[in-house]
């Protein structure tokens, strides 16, 4: 159960960095750092979140 409070935690996390590259870039036309620097942390995000899953099923946490 843990695990998955932790995938939904990165999931909110990630939209939620998406939604703010989005403003960023509507707000400043994309010419300032926050749109990047929003994106790059949604990547990794992304990433850890890959990570963690892949984890997860090798170690039998979750999945069958």
């Amino acid at each position: 159960m843990f695990i998955k409070l932790i995938i939904v935690i990165f999931l909110v996390l990630i939209i939620t960095s998406l939604f703010t590259a989005l403003f960023s870039l509507g707000k400043n036309k994309g010419t300032g750092n926050k749109t990047a620097k929003a994106l790059t942390i949604r990547i990794g995000l992304s990433f850890l979140l890959f990570i963690l899953l892949l984890l997860g099923f090798q170690f039998g946490i979750i999945g069958h």
